[in-house]
């Protein structure tokens, strides 16, 4: 398809020609534009002498041996890595749920601060009416043409949350077309650097474009806080630098940069349900837990398409473990070691799945579909995984169109059950 390029930040060739999926996006004039419970993913010891020790660990998993399968060793959480001074530093999942705790707490504060308001109420500026709209428009039409199955579900949610999660989902995809797009051989770390310095300049009001002009909007309306952007865009500089990731505490990291970050960003937007007796935290958790099992999928998925580009996606110490190498993955051959690797790995992405499951039931009614639809699609991609006898080297793994129609009135289905009156894991203290 033939595109217009849009011009990304500051007039440099650097970050100009960075983006290829947008039609007649045209330059605004800035000054008009005024899972899994935290007490079961982390197990604290007591303070001994000062250090925090932290171990690990997913649920019903024997956190002395946290593995799964009965044939590769395979970690499902990494373990404590000793820095160089002798401490102990904490695990990635560990640093990750830091951003949840502050993610959680902006929307307690947003509900205690104004109770009666589904959102902030709006401060519209002479003019500027017409071009919000434009702009709001604008960000749906790229999610019905690239998220069709999603942006179906975000019809049934209010316009003004409907409106958000689209001018979100639209800067989370052209964040990754800065590294992944037909341009990305532009992208340096200094455009990156212009790109959040741009993101820093919406959080303020003043947005460069008609579709930062949404989000910018977006974020005056919703508890929405930058570090989960931020946090996205960092990932892209994993990308830029990094090809191999040593063990799965690494590539989890990478996979909250990258996609977990859009359950943070979402969660303020699509709401918690008022009758739901769920912790914030955790259902923050949840939402982090449906971007990792996506990511996981998408790598997966996405194996030899990955290699022809020099990269590997999966836990070096699990492929030597299994008794692979980056040469049997340039090599692209199916072998019975392969497919016992396959199989856990394919069974970690399904553990996320059903730690996800249990925070979407909490989310508010009429934003559940779109999270179900989302969710029960990719998880059907490890299925079509298998039945391609794991061969993810020459045969890319797809849901089949009228598998994704048939999906749709099951996870409609589910969007109509609320929070369960039993208690459950991510039931509140």
């Amino acid at each position: 398809m033939t595109v217009a390029l849009l011009w990304v930040a500051s007039p440099n060739t650097e970050v100009s020609n960075s983006f290829a999926f947008f039609h007649s996006v045209r330059v605004l004039d800035s000054s008009k534009f005024g899972s899994v419970d935290r007490s079961l993913m982390f197990k604290r010891r007591a303070k001994k002498s000062g250090n925090q020790k932290w171990k690990s660990g997913l649920v019903n998993i024997d956190l002395r041996n946290p593995c799964i399968g009965s044939g590769n060793k395979l970690p499902i959480i990494s373990s404590m890595v000793a820095s160089h001074a002798g401490e102990m530093a904490i695990s990635s999942e560990e640093k990750v749920y830091n951003v949840v705790l502050k993610q959680a707490a902006l929307v307690k504060k947003q509900l205690r601060s104004s109770e009666d308001l589904d959102v902030k109420p709006d401060i519209v500026l002479r003019g500027t009416l017409s071009l919000l709209s434009e702009a709001y428009e604008r960000c749906g039409e790229v999610c019905a043409e690239y998220a069709k199955t999603f942006y179906l579900g975000t019809l049934l949610m209010t316009p003004e949350r409907r409106r958000a999660i689209w001018a979100i989902y639209v800067w989370c995809r052209r964040t990754d077309e800065l590294v992944d797009g037909p341009n990305a051989s532009h992208i340096t770390p200094t455009a990156l650097d212009r790109w959040e310095a741009r993101l820093e300049d919406l959080f303020r009001g003043r947005p460069f474009d008609m579709l930062d002009a949404a989000l910018s909007d977006t974020v005056t309306k919703f508890p929405v806080d930058i570090q989960p952007f931020k946090d996205m865009i960092e990932g892209m500089r994993m990308d830029l630098k990094k090809s191999r990731y040593q063990n799965f505490d690494e590539l989890y990291l990478y996979c909250y940069y990258v996609a977990g970050t859009v359950g943070l960003m979402s969660v303020p937007v699509m709401g918690i349900a008022p009758e739901s007796q769920a912790s914030t935290e955790s259902v923050y958790n949840a939402a982090l837990a449906l971007g990792i099992a996506n990511q996981l999928t998408n790598i997966l998925r996405d194996v030899g398409e990955d290699a022809r580009r020099g990269r590997i996606y999966l836990p070096q110490d699990e492929l030597a473990q299994a008794g692979l190498s980056d040469d049997d993955i340039f090599a692209g051959k199916v072998t019975d070691k392969w497919r016992n690797f396959m199989k856990d790995q394919i069974k970690r992405a399904r553990m996320f799945f059903n730690e996800a499951e249990k925070g979407v039931t909490e989310l508010s009614a009429a934003s559940r579909w779109p999270v179900w639809a989302s969710l029960l699609l990719y998880r059907r991609i490890l299925d079509e995984i298998e039945a391609n006898d794991y061969n993810n080297f020459t045969k890319r793994a797809y849901v089949s169109k009228a598998k994704k129609i048939a999906s749709l009135p099951i996870a409609y289905a589910r969007s109509v059950f609320g929070p369960s009156k039993i208690s459950s894991p991510l039931t509140k203290a």
